[in-house]
């Protein structure tokens, strides 16, 4: 869900570093969601398959999740400013 939100805004913004501020924070929610998904996965375990699957989408998640950590952290100083300088106009 928070994926789809981010997205939406996405779409919606006008100005670079927001969009790419918000591009990390829906990387995040998608990352947050896979990894879930794959413990989920590996707790309910049908077969050796399953528990394979489940360990990959963990480690997809988490690089996704990282990933946008790092990219959120990076672009935040730069979408503040941007906002600043738009609101001050």
């Amino acid at each position: 869900m928070f994926y789809f939100f981010y997205k939406t805004k996405y779409f919606r913004t006008k100005f670079p570093a927001e969009k790419k501020w918000l591009s990390a924070k829906s990387s995040i929610a998608l990352g947050i969601f896979v990894t879930s998904f794959g413990f989920n996965t590996i707790i309910n375990p049908l077969s050796t398959v399953a528990i394979v699957v489940g360990i990959i989408m963990i480690v997809v998640g988490a690089g996704s999740i990282w990933a946008g950590v790092k990219a959120y952290r990076f672009y935040l100083p730069f979408a503040r400013e941007e906002a600043e300088k738009y609101a001050n106009q």
